[in-house]
């Protein structure tokens, strides 16, 4: 398979980027210290070329009844126009297709999904849309930076035209507007994927690398894939693949806020599945872990909960903020937030912490 390249490779270089595969994409890792730049995202202002993610525009007279029936939560609660809604796309059998992003716009909805589903959510799309009268444009000539931090946006005001600035401060969290040509140009949404404050912002992909410098130029600096990562696990946000895939039922992996169960007749993929999984009772559930001793919590590593069984971490990591391990994991429903459990660390059992997620917030520590 042929790795791909963003319209920001070459501005990855430049900056002496260590560039690795990802979900078939060439994409930085770090530019070089993952934890410089973890700290300057939670202090300052980082940018990350996001742009391996996937923009649809969906539109159509049918558009909204095909997206309440695609996804679990309801584009009927996008009352305003820009407003965001976060959910999943199921399967049949109610487990995760993917997680994405869906924008109310004055043309139809604009969708973000995962680099690495792209593809498979795509062909999934057109077939469900076969009874819909809706169309589904990919935009890959749109390129994606998201820039993060609680300078980010007065950093971003500097150099966006001045005839937007007002309308960038004035958005609302998980809102997003075109700016400039209606379908074809900027996107600006203040949503993200790091627990800070910040924007996500939609370009033609020609306008990127000009765009890139400039956002250099007033001090925001470059942050690669490691550091997002460990950003996402302190704010608590699932990674596709990770803490849920096409095996996890949402409700087993903390996305059960994401289904929309009112009104009882809509009819959305993998609701019956739901249903009864919640009838019968949700065998699993996700918490989050905190190890303030020596070690690292790892993917993969088992979780006995005394009494109650066992489950497994889908995410761990190094905190850089908190100076200690922290995990998401997939446990028993039986497990209480107030839980010491143990977790196998080089063949010893070592008590580790069950908290309510997230772990940091707008840089600060926010379980008890």
């Amino acid at each position: 398979m042929t790795t791909k390249t963003t319209p920001l490779y070459e501005s990855h270089l430049a900056a002496n980027a260590k560039m690795v595969d990802f979900a078939g994409w060439l994409m930085p890792i770090h530019y070089g210290s993952q934890l410089k730049e973890h700290d300057i995202v939670r202090t300052d202002a980082g940018m990350f070329d996001v742009s391996h993610m996937c923009v649809l525009d969906i539109v159509g007279s049918e558009a909204k009844a095909f997206l309440r029936f695609l996804i679990a939560n309801d584009v009927e609660k996008l009352s305003t126009e820009g407003k965001a809604l976060y959910s999943g796309m199921l399967t049949p059998e109610g487990t995760v297709i993917d997680d994405l992003i869906v924008y109310l716009t004055h043309y139809g909805y604009r969708m973000v999904v995962n680099a690495g589903t792209a593809d498979k959510d795509i062909a999934w799309m057109l077939k469900q849309a076969a009874n819909f009268d809706v169309q589904i444009h990919v935009r890959r000539e749109l390129a994606m930076i998201a820039i993060q931090g609680p300078n980010a946006i007065a950093k971003v005001c500097k150099v966006i035209h001045e005839d937007w600035e007002d309308a960038v401060k004035a958005l609302n969290v998980f809102q997003g507007f075109p700016f400039g040509p209606v379908e074809d140009g900027w996107f600006i949404a203040r949503t993200g994927y790091t627990g800070e404050d910040g924007l996500e912002i939609m370009l033609p992909s020609d306008e990127a690398a000009t765009f890139w410098q400039a956002l250099l130029s007033v001090g925001i600096a470059p942050i690669g894939l490691g550091a997002r990562d460990t950003l996402r696990l302190e704010a608590g946000m699932n990674l596709y693949g990770h803490d849920m895939d096409e095996t996890i039922s949402p409700l087993a992996a903390g996305m059960g806020w994401t289904i929309a169960w009112q009104p009882a007749e809509r009819d959305f993929i993998g609701r019956v599945a739901l249903e009864a999984e919640r009838a019968a009772g949700v065998a699993f559930k996700q918490v989050g872990l905190v190890l303030e001793g020596r070690g690292v919590l790892r993917e993969g590593q088992i979780v006995e909960v005394a009494g109650v069984g066992q489950g497994v971490i889908t995410s761990g990591t190094f905190s850089p903020t908190l100076k200690h391990s922290v995990a998401i994991a997939r446990v028993p429903a039986a497990t209480q937030d107030t839980d010491t459990v143990q977790v196998d660390l080089r063949g010893t059992l070592t008590d580790v912490r069950v908290v309510k997620m997230p772990f940091v917030r707008n840089g600060k520590k926010v379980f008890a």
